[in-house]
């Protein structure tokens, strides 16, 4: 693959930890601005180089980083425009509700739970009394820029009750420009490997990608908390479809149009191994009311042309492994090898990785990378060598010091084989402090993207992030 260099511009800096980074046209205006949205409540729009606040929602999120020694993963998470926001200023939001911090549903958990093979116990636990044992509520709610330029709440259309703090998805909304619907990515729930395996089990919302007709109105504009899809009201289930299960945890979903059709690009974080990206044209979704109903009389859906990424059986291309030292007898070094059932369940109904990058490759023009946060088409001009690539950005390169973000590209193939990847070089000195990627964005007709970066990867060391252009 060619080696590409590009150069970042800073746009707004000294900035809290940015977490959705896309455009829109505001109402009456004639060119796009630029949203930067933060993990702790705010929304800026940068347009002719100017900052402007757009919303802040900071009084409603939880407070952040207080058990967890600063780093979080809730907060304010996604920004969905409407795609005629320039004539009904509908847009929507998903965050991480102030006031619902719970005593999570496996105490001590967060990130640390591994199963033991040694222990069947542990391999297949059972999220109980989840009203008292849970982490926190995510809400998504529906909001209107008025003509009077007033910002307005309109309804809430979902309350999500979550197990754990990690894994709830980041650029969490996003309209399809195939069925003008909003998709919402949730991640698996938290914790480590699945521990309640949320991802594959039909009923629970965690580990799906689901679409909501925002054109339905259900007229419950305060809908139950709940965890699982047979928990809502019938005519909220009416709105929900599901694309896809088996997430991990996902920095949203892209949209590159091919023709008459779109492909579609999914980044998948990954546990020990590698982290994946996954492409798809065709789909069958399935109605949450057909879900319900199919386990309401205990039958078996046809699930042909449902999307699978394969978690908690797989991570990308590989069986999810647990190695461990089971012998009692010290003169043997003996080492079992387990893999939960979901590895052969799911073997031939995941879908394959387009591509997979490892957390440690020794070859030199690669990289070990730590957590996936964005994957973006590019379709421009400007750098000649990325049009048409996958361009996608990862938290922080394997053991270096100081840290430093990867960004790297790469391309889809009709035969259907794991794509090469390569590192795209940046020309930006950063000095001696850290620069986590924290996300990636682009503009309306992908011709432009953009980064965001931050020197932590504690929000709660506040004002050190910027939002970068990446440009030739």
């Amino acid at each position: 693959m060619r080696k590409v260099k590009v150069r970042l511009r800073p746009i707004i800096s000294k900035i809290n930890m940015p977490t959705v980074l896309k455009t829109a046209v505001l109402p009456g205006d004639t060119m796009e601005s630029l949203f930067v949205t933060t993990q702790v409540g705010e929304i800026f729009y940068i347009r002719d180089e100017v900052i402007r606040t757009f919303l802040d929602i900071s009084p409603r999120i939880i407070k952040l980083g207080l058990s967890s020694g600063g780093y979080d993963e809730r907060g304010l998470l996604g920004l969905a425009f409407h795609p005629n926001f320039y004539y009904n200023g509908l847009f929507y939001l998903h965050f991480s509700v102030e006031g619902t911090q719970g005593p999570g549903s496996l105490p001590g958990a967060f990130e640390s739970f591994k199963p033991n093979p040694c222990d069947p116990k542990t391999l297949n636990l059972k999220w109980s009394n989840r009203e008292i044992h849970y982490d926190h509520i995510d809400t998504v709610e529906e909001w209107i820029l008025q003509s009077n330029r007033q910002l307005q709440k309109r309804r809430t259309i979902l309350n999500i009750r979550r197990p754990f703090l990690n894994h709830n998805g980041v650029n969490s909304l996003n309209f399809s420009p195939e069925t003008g619907r909003l998709v919402l990515t949730t991640g698996d729930g938290g914790s480590g490997y699945d521990p309640f395996n949320l991802s594959q089990d039909d009923m629970e919302i965690a580990g799906k990608m689901i679409e909501i007709d925002v054109a339905q109105d259900t007229f419950i504009h305060n809908p139950p908390v709940v965890t699982r899809f047979n928990e809502l009201p019938v005519p909220i289930q009416e709105t929900l479809t599901v694309i896809a299960k088996g997430v991990r945890n996902i920095p949203g979903i892209s949209f590159q149009k091919f023709y008459n059709q779109y492909i579609k690009y999914v980044g998948i974080v990954g546990q020990d191994l590698v982290e994946s990206i996954f492409s798809f044209v065709h789909y069958k979704p399935i109605p949450v009311t057909q879900l319900v109903q199919a386990s309401l009389m205990s039958n078996e859906l046809d699930q042909v042309g449902f999307i699978n990424f394969g978690w908690r059986g797989w991570e990308g291309a590989f069986p999810t492994s647990m190695m461990k030292g089971c012998s009692t007898d010290p003169t043997l070094n003996e080492k079992t090898m387990t893999y939960y059932d979901e590895a052969i369940k799911t073997s031939v109904k995941r879908l394959l990785p387009l591509t997979s990058y490892f957390h440690k490759d020794p070859r030199p023009d690669k990289f070990g990378g730590t957590a996936l946060t964005g994957v973006h088409p590019y379709m421009g001009s400007e750098i000649p060598d990325l049009k048409g690539s996958i361009v996608f950005s990862d938290l922080a390169r394997h053991e270096q010091s100081p840290v430093r973000g990867v960004l790297a590209y790469t391309s889809a193939h009709a035969d259907c084989k794991l794509s090469d990847f390569s590192v795209i070089e940046t020309d930006y000195h950063f000095g001696s402090q850290s620069a986590y990627y924290v996300s990636l964005g682009t503009n309306l007709d992908q011709t432009r993207l953009f980064l965001g970066v931050y020197g932590s990867v504690k929000v709660t060391n506040a004002n050190q992030g910027t939002v970068f252009e990446i440009i030739p």
